[in-house]
């Protein structure tokens, strides 16, 4: 059960893929400090001195949330909280969780530091039971967030102020933090692999543990029912087992099924752990130049999320307006999410493995370029990887975004490409069951898995002549609607891989107050709009452009909500609608209509 109050922020349980049934929120009012100067160290902040100010956590200082709403940069802040564990834990480990923070930290417990993260998208956490008293207890955690271009940071801007489709920035904890009760030998990780058409799945499971005699019982659940349960004798910290599901429901799109799973632990018929999960029991295929999701050709009608909040920027206010985004997705009619340039919050994952909607996942880049920035990236990488293995939304990886972190791809840099192929590699060896994106949008290499074309060309007509000699039966056309932006780089070229859109449209509905002689300045590469009845007219004649290019396997529609000042969404950045979510769906219905495919790739 979860200890905590409804006035706790972000109250529910933040790791829905793997759960226990106790934990402490740690969420709330917190002290909190700039450093400015960076004395914080040399003083010794930690030792258990009274910061000067409050911050609501899990919520960036630079939103209103949070309770400061400064927008300048502070490149070293602290957090401290005085917390009681709830009585009968002792004698057990204590894990403290972080959901993520951004994005060096150091974490003392009562003076004793305890552990450090370096990665501002990615969980972490320490076992503290050897630095917790009895009663009273000081938790202090320092966090380095510099306005560092070789820093992984998506989105936010380096300057910190927004400008062009930068945004402001999220400094240190922007997720839940808890505590939680463990016993020293545990269930430490689950590794979910589904096989659709064996109606089965593959479960690892990793002990916190010494290689000796151990026992794991898994059930499967549908509801309260158990439809199925493996019990394994393993001698080593790690168990492999296959886990077939009689009949099994599948997971899509139109009926996301989710299996819940039990897992324990035991020894001599004891049980030490028990953890909860889910599953969702789907295939994914890319094959004549589509997607295939349990063995059925599925155009890709998608969105791109960037997961921003007005009044609390990169972390969500609250479940219930993740689950919001989630379901207007779907009531515009997309069955897909590019969650753009950032990691996102489980909780997201979790209600699109729920309600249904797939999921391009994509790390958030840096805009400098090093041999540090590729090592910071693949590590930071890796961890969103094992993290998000186990979701059933998601259907492809995205390591890198149009090429940013690495401008010499254009020229060719032979570094930088051989970092794109080895991010590839290393992604494939992690997650091998799913497509990888080596460079969504321009400059890919040999090896990527799919096409990841944007175009912002605002008409049917435009990109039917831009495609023209595509749709003759010739080649896709060697540069990207950007100019100078070629689509393969250093003698990479396609084939036969499905080609996706992935950025389209952008239109902007204009405010009225924006001065004309403003318009061109700011939004020159977007068609723009004033009304809904134009917007929609647009819509529907880019749709009916898209539609009529055969070689095209989906697109992305840029995008679903404002941000700051980049005002190209459906709805609004407060999430009011600008155009009907139906009228849009329905042009979906009508011009994308589920069928089969007979067209052939086109070949370079």
């Amino acid at each position: 059960m979860a200890v905590d109050t409804p006035a706790i922020p972000r109250p529910e349980y933040p790791r829905p893929q793997f759960e226990r049934r106790e934990w402490y929120n740690l969420n709330g009012v917190w002290e909190f400090a700039y450093d400015d100067r960076d004395r914080g160290l040399r003083e010794r902040w930690y030792d258990g001195r009274k910061l000067d100010r409050t911050i609501l956590v899990p919520f960036p200082y630079q939103c209103e949330l949070s309770g400061i709403n400064d927008k300048t940069i502070h490149e070293v802040v602290w957090y401290a909280l005085d917390f009681d564990p709830p009585f009968g834990w002792r004698g057990r480990d204590l894990l403290l969780h972080f959901g993520a923070v951004d994005y060096k930290s150091t974490v003392w417990v009562n003076g004793h530091e305890v552990g450090h993260n370096r990665g501002g998208h990615v969980p972490f956490s320490f076992e503290i039971s050897p630095y917790v008293n009895e009663g009273r207890n000081r938790l202090v955690v320092r966090v380095e967030d510099r306005q560092d271009p070789e820093q992984p940071r998506g989105k936010q801007s380096i300057t910190g102020q927004p400008r062009e489709i930068d945004y402001y920035c999220t400094t240190g904890i922007w997720q839940t933090v808890w505590l939680e009760p463990a016993p020293p030998v545990r269930i430490e990780e689950l590794r979910i692999t589904p096989y659709a058409a064996e109606e089965s799945f593959e479960l690892e499971i990793f002990l916190h543990a010494p290689a000796i005699g151990w026992t794991l019982e898994v059930d499967v659940l549908d509801g309260s029912e158990v439809v199925a349960t493996v019990s394994r004798e393993t001698t080593s910290a790690t168990a492999r087992m296959m886990i077939r599901v009689p009949n099994a429901k599948l997971w899509s799109t139109e009926q996301p099924f989710l299996y819940d799973l039990r897992v324990r632990l035991l020894t001599r018929g004891t049980v030490l752990d028990e953890v909860r999960s889910y599953v969702g029991i789907r295939s994914i295929e890319l094959r004549n130049g589509r997607y295939y999701l349990n063995g059925r050709e599925t155009y890709l009608l998608m969105v791109l999320d960037q997961g921003y909040w007005p009044q609390s920027y990169m972390s969500a206010p609250s479940d219930e307006a993740i689950c919001a985004d989630v379901e207007m997705t779907k009531a515009y009619g997309y069955n897909g999410a590019r969650k753009h340039q950032k990691v996102e919050d489980p909780r997201y994952l979790y209600w699109c493995d729920k309600l249904g909607l797939m999921v391009w996942e994509e790390m958030a880049n840096s805009r400098g370029w090093s041999l540090v920035a590729e090592e910071r990236l693949m590590a930071e990488w890796e961890r969103a990887v094992i993290r998000d293995y186990n979701h059933p939304c998601i259907i492809t990886w995205v390591p890198v975004n149009e090429s940013w972190g690495f401008p010499g791809l254009g020229s060719s840099h032979p570094g930088q490409y051989a970092f794109l192929e080895r991010i590839v590699s290393r992604t494939r060896r992690l997650a091998p069951h799913r497509p990888i994106i080596d460079n969504d949008g321009w400059e890919h290499t040999d090896i990527t898995d799919v096409c990841a074309i944007h175009d912002y060309t605002p008409t049917a007509d435009g990109l039917r002549e831009r495609y023209r000699e595509t749709l003759l039966g010739g080649p896709l056309p060697s540069n990207v609607w950007l100019p100078g932006k070629p689509l393969y780089m250093r003698g990479s070229r396609y084939r036969g891989q499905p080609v996706v859109l992935t950025e389209v449209g952008g239109f902007l509905m204009i405010p009225h107050d924006i001065p004309p002689e403003e318009r061109d300045i700011l939004y020159q590469n977007y068609g723009t709009c004033e009304t809904e009845a134009e917007m929609l007219d647009r819509y529907r004649d880019l749709m009916d452009g898209i539609s009529s290019l055969p070689f095209v396997a989906g697109f992305c529609y840029t995008q679903l909500t404002d941000i700051e000042q980049e005002i190209n969404g459906l709805l609004t950045y407060d999430r009011k609608a600008k155009v009907p979510p139906e009228e849009i769906a329905k042009i979906h219905r009508e011009l994308f209509p589920p069928k089969g495919w007979t067209g052939t790739a086109a070949l370079i």
